[in-house]
């Protein structure tokens, strides 16, 4: 029998050796602990720390980080029955479980050193039996500060190269918890993840690792799931034949482990599996499986439970295409035979202290990827292997899970200690993850092998030291290969398949665009015919709620201290300025609330549209290329970045745009320099897109000039492209024109077809007119337009933080109206409603 209890909940913190800038007054501290936690919320929960998210709070804190610290509590042993008669005696084992420690740690039970931890991302057992007592047992987990490690692996192995200051790859902790360009340094200690006491007599299950197998694929029917089951017996014991049971979707099928063995396989077979799809492509069933453990002698005679396993599991096939072809490396996910059209962002750690992450924060970060229609999320490098609870919201969700092993943007020593601890670490987290049907890709790194070759660092290495392309190539694709071999396996990201090729040509495999952003223009994704893009973006600000909590030394302006502690890229802010320009003029004034709130408009405008210019581009070339990877979804505190939904959870204009260009039946319109206007539908839904559509072009004074009818008739995965015919005057780069693509009951796609500062844009006329919802909690706002309205925006958090609205950057001709809903807390009489900064669009900046 094996019984698991939590251990706790009495935990405290103490100070055990202070950083030279700690507060004198923290020296002597105890306090309260809780536990799943870290230093830093501990001191926050005891307001002994200031908010290291507001104002320069972050700069007051890394003194944390040079500090030991040691967490304590007592805890009593719960009583274990004798084991049943076909084990043998051999007393009650005690094992304390930590499911995640960060980082540098030292246990001590009942005074006695029980062992010691340096990697944040692994479980850790203990065997305690011989040194606890039935009640009042003392805990002690000391956290030695990770520089005095990194320290000592300098002085013992040689440093390596990294593209940050801070020693994040010479220890298996979250690289980005020392700082990223989009992330603060908060270097956390703590038990981040619960404590367990197991005790258990005789054996118990110690891993399960579920294969499944479906007869035919993309159909439903026969499936077969295999339990690779690994059994932990009592030490000193020969054992006993144990009987092994596996139960899923009404099936279920027993084995014998043979006296001694600690391993077995049970196989069930389901006559009637129902395929689990990607969201857009069909239903997520999920069915139980238990894996039991049993002996005879129990009470009636018959069989006695030992131990027990059990999880969700789906029914699905994944593949990943990269056979090479005339235009280069594809790289094609194929889930049930299907080959998706990926629509991903990237996911980074939803918090800097990720011990308070749980179920209803990444079901809240979560449900704003799907309500933007993207299927794929990709947990990058640089952060954990997320909790089970991630990947339980993917699985119900219907989201894909593309997971990096954690090697990010550095050169990893493949020397003692780092390689065991590298192996351990996968084995452990591979083991964890595989029954989640919506992990359909493990990806070795992110960054590294093209760092290698572009980035300077094969002159500065020794030649004859590995720097983790070992990793990537050897021990990570074996370790998949064991215990994952139905799921595939990529080297990197981005990485072209063979060492003969760039790593970042985009003709093959994964590729990252970052010279847009860091160098051009957005304009310049025109320029890129890629097979798959996993990393690219625009920057732009957090909202106004979020910049008004964060930026703290007065009004919230662009640029100062305080603003530009919350901006980690290099030259951010610059090269976001630099990015309005060419599409927006230079905009200036002497009041701060206007200066901020056109700065969050335009910037945030600018991000939102060249972000959706690539996505259109490269959504319009498809089969060729099969996905794209957005920079980024979310953020860990508030910051300016390239995420769409901001550090306090408020979706940017990037999110609508992101939602606009992901719809599965997606209309893009695009114009590449000197060339025709095209308009290209691409039915990426699950069934035809039948659909009478139009081709309209109209002046910027609404005379409508051409309406070219056609009908839609695409198969799903099948596109269409529509030249559009502009009036002969329209080669003039001033004689902007409106080109919209109707549908039978909406607008599919609007543009114009000049930049804004050259467009001779009308200036701004509409009428606002505001009613409370009907279904209450909230207001509709209707604006009518008087003249064109180039991307309609609604700041309605300027008066209601949490105010959201159901869609943005809405453009319409003279005559047309738009309702935004609005869920608010904000009365509908409010004036505030009405005022400029709250109802925005391009023509009141072009027109000042």
């Amino acid at each position: 029998m094996a019984i698991r209890s939590a251990v706790g909940p009495d935990w405290r913190l103490s100070l055990t050796s202070p950083a030279p800038e700690a507060p004198v007054a923290l020296h002597s501290l105890d306090i309260p602990a809780t536990v799943p936690g870290c230093v830093h919320t501990d001191l926050l929960a005891a307001g002994l720390l200031d908010d290291p998210y507001v104002g320069l709070g972050e700069q007051a804190q890394h003194w944390i980080g040079h500090s030991v610290w040691t967490w304590t509590t007592t805890f009593d042993l719960p009583p274990v029955a004798e084991p049943p008669g076909g084990l043998p005696a051999g007393g009650v084992r005690r094992e304390l479980l930590f499911h995640g420690l960060d980082t540098v740690a030292e246990i001590r039970v009942n005074g006695q050193v029980v062992g010691s931890t340096a990697n944040m991302h692994r479980t850790y057992a203990f065997d305690v039996t011989g040194l606890v007592r039935e009640r009042d047992n003392e805990l002690s987990v000391r956290f030695d500060t990770v520089y005095s490690y990194t320290d000592a692996r300098i002085a013992g192995t040689g440093d390596m190269l990294r593209t940050y200051d801070e020693p994040f790859n010479l220890i298996r902790k979250m690289a980005c918890n020392f700082g990223w360009d989009w992330g603060p340094t908060v270097v956390t200690a703590g038990i981040w993840k619960p404590v367990e006491l197991l005790s258990w007599t005789g054996a118990r299950v110690e891993s399960v690792l579920p294969r499944i197998e479906v007869a035919r694929v993309g159909q439903d029917g026969p499936a077969t799931v295999t339990a690779d089951v690994t059994v932990r017996r009592a030490p000193g014991s020969t054992g006993a034949p144990l009987s092994l049971s596996a139960t899923v979707a009404g099936a279920a099928a027993t084995v014998t482990v043979p006296a001694g063995a600690t391993a077995a396989s049970v196989t069930v077979d389901v006559p009637d599996a129902r395929l689990w799809w990607p969201a857009g492509h069909g239903e997520q069933p999920l069915y139980d499986l238990r894996v039991e453990l049993t002996a005879a002698g129990g009470a009636d005679g018959g069989p006695a439970a030992a131990d027990s396993w059990q999880r969700r599991v789906g029914f699905r096939t994944t593949e990943l295409h990269t056979v090479p072809d005339q235009a280069g490396t594809p790289f094609e996910l194929l889930v049930n035979g299907v080959h998706v059209q990926v629509r991903g962002v990237n996911w980074i750690p939803d918090d800097c202290f990720v011990a308070g992450l749980g179920r209803a924060e990444y079901a809240a970060a979560l449900d704003h990827a799907v309500e933007a229609d993207v299927n794929l999320v990709r947990v990058w490098a640089g952060g954990i292997y997320e909790k089970d609870e991630f990947y339980d919201l993917c699985d119900e969700r219907g989201l894909l899970v593309w997971q990096d092993f954690l090697f990010a943007c550095a050169t990893y020593s493949e020397e003692e200690p780092l390689r065991g601890e590298v192996l351990a670490e996968a084995r452990d987290n591979v083991t964890r993850l595989a029954p989640h049907p919506s992990l359909v890709l493990w990806n070795g790194n992110n960054e590294n092998i093209w760092a290698h070759r572009d980035w300077g660092w094969q002159e500065r290495l020794d030649p004859d030291r590995p720097w983790g392309l070992g990793y990537y190539t050897e021990l990570l694709p074996a370790v998949v290969a064991e215990l994952d071999p139905t799921r595939p396996y990529w080297a990197g990201s981005p990485y072209s398949g063979s060492p003969d090729l760039h790593p970042n040509d985009p003709q093959h495999g994964p590729s990252h665009i970052w010279d847009v952003w860091n160098e051009k223009d957005w304009t310049a994704y025109a320029a890129y015919r890629p097979r798959f893009v996993a990393e690219f973006g625009f920057q732009g600000p957090a909202c106004w709620p979020t910049v008004r909590r964060a930026i703290n030394d007065g009004p919230p302006v662009p640029f100062g201290p305080v603003a530009d502690a919350h901006q980690k890229a290099e030259r951010g802010t610059e090269k976001m300025a630099r990015g309005v320009l060419p599409h927006f003029p230079d905009r200036r004034t002497d009041d701060p609330d206007t200066e901020m709130a056109d700065w969050i408009y335009l910037a945030q405008l600018n991000q939102a549209r060249g972000v959706k210019f690539g996505i259109d581009h490269m959504r319009a070339q498809w089969p060729r290329c099969s996905g794209t990877v957005v920079w980024q979804l979310n953020d860990c505190w508030p910051v300016t970045s390239w995420s769409a939904v901001d550090g306090d959870g408020h979706r940017k204009l990037l999110w609508y745009a992101l939602r606009a260009a992901y719809r599965p039946r997606h209309t893009a319109l695009s114009q590449a320099a000197g060339r025709r206007v095209l308009a290209t539908l691409v039915n990426n839904g699950a069934g035809p897109w039948r659909e009478p559509v139009s081709v309209q072009v109209h002046s910027v004074r609404g005379e409508l000039l051409v309406d070219t009818p056609c009908t839609v008739d695409l198969l799903p995965g099948s596109a269409l492209h529509l030249p559009v015919d502009l009036p002969p005057d329209a080669g003039h780069r001033t004689r902007a024109h409106v080109v919209t693509v109707r549908g039978a009951d909406a607008v599919l796609a609007r543009t114009l077809t000049a930049e804004d500062v050259d467009a001779d844009l009308p200036a701004a006329g509409f009428t606002v007119s505001v009613l409370p919802r009907p279904e209450g909690g909230g207001v509709l706002v209707h604006v009518m337009a008087h003249t064109l309205l180039r991307d309609l925006v609604l700041q309605a958090d300027r008066l209601d933080d949490d105010a959201e609205v159901d869609d943005q950057m809405i453009t319409l001709l003279p005559g047309e109206d738009h309702v935004f809903a609005v869920r608010t807390s904000a009365r509908a009489d409010d004036p505030r409603w009405r005022h400029p900064l709250t109802v925005r669009c391009v023509n009141d900046i072009v027109k000042g």
